[in-house]
C-alpha cells in the first residue's frame, strides 16, 4: 500500500504526463484558436498574469486572451461610473455581460476553451488537473486564516467550484467551496469532478 504522499507524488507525474499529452493532441486546435484570438481583436494571443500556487508561491498563468488589451484601465472607469458594476466586483470580482469581453472571448469563456493553455502549466508543476482556484496576490486578504490551508496544494485547472455553480457563485461561496474540496480531496472526488467539468463546458453553464 502506498502512503498518501507517495501516491501524491505519482499522481502528479501521471497529471503532467497526460498534460503533455493533452498539448500534443490539441496542438491544431491551439494553432486555430490563437489565429481567431488575433484577428477579433487587437493584442496579444495569450494573457499572462501571476497567481500564487502552492506554499503561496507566484508562478505565471496562461490563457487565451478574451478581453480588450486595455482591460484594466477600461475596468477603474466602470466602477467609478457605476454603483451596480461596483457591487458586481465586490461581491464577486466579475461583471455581468462584462463590455471588456470581446465577442470571440465571450466564445472561449462559455466553452471554458480559454483556459487550455493551463495545460502548459499542469506540464510544469505549477498546477495539477483538479484543485482549488489558483487567485492572485490581493485575493489573499479574502481567504483570511485560511490562506495557508489554501496554499497547501496546488491549485488545479479545475475544481469543486467550477462544478458547483461556476461564475454564479459569490466570491465567498468559492473561497467555502475550495476549503471544503481541500478538506475532502481524494482520487474518487477528482474523477467526479472531471467527469462533471466536461458536462459543464458542454453545458456552457455559468460561464461569463
Amino acid at each position: 500500500m502506498f502512503k498518501r504522499e507517495t501516491l501524491e507524488r505519482m499522481l502528479i507525474v501521471l497529471g503532467r504526463l497526460l498534460a503533455a499529452l493533452a498539448l500534443l493532441f490539441c496542438l491544431p486546435l491551439f494553432l486555430l484558436l490563437a489565429v481567431a484570438v488575433k484577428l477579433s481583436s487587437r493584442g496579444p494571443v495569450l494573457h499572462i498574469s501571476e497567481r500564487l500556487g502552492q506554499f503561496g508561491r507566484p508562478f505565471k498563468i496562461y490563457k487565451f486572451r478574451t478581453m480588450l488589451p486595455d482591460a484594466d484601465s477600461t475596468l477603474e472607469k466602470i466602477l467609478e461610473a457605476s454603483s451596480e458594476h461596483r457591487q458586481q466586483w465586490q461581491t464577486g470580482a466579475k461583471l455581468s455581460a462584462d463590455p471588456r469581453v470581446t465577442r470571440f472571448g465571450r466564445f472561449l469563456r462559455r466553452s471554458s476553451l480559454d483556459e487550455l493553455p493551463q495545460l502548459y502549466n499542469i506540464l510544469k508543476g505549477d498546477m495539477v488537473w483538479v484543485g482549488p482556484r489558483p487567485i492572485q496576490q490581493q485575493e489573499r486578504q479574502r481567504y483570511g486564516k485560511d490562506c495557508e490551508t489554501l496554499h497547501s496544494v496546488k491549485p488545479g485547472l479545475t475544481g469543486l467550484w467550477q462544478v458547483s455553480g461556476r461564475s454564479e457563485l459569490t466570491y465567498t461561496q468559492r473561497v467555502k467551496i475550495d476549503l471544503e474540496y481541500i478538506a475532502r480531496r481524494n482520487i474518487c472526488l477528482d474523477l467526479k469532478i472531471l467527469l462533471k467539468t466536461c458536462l459543464e463546458i458542454f453545458r456552457a453553464r455559468g460561464a461569463c
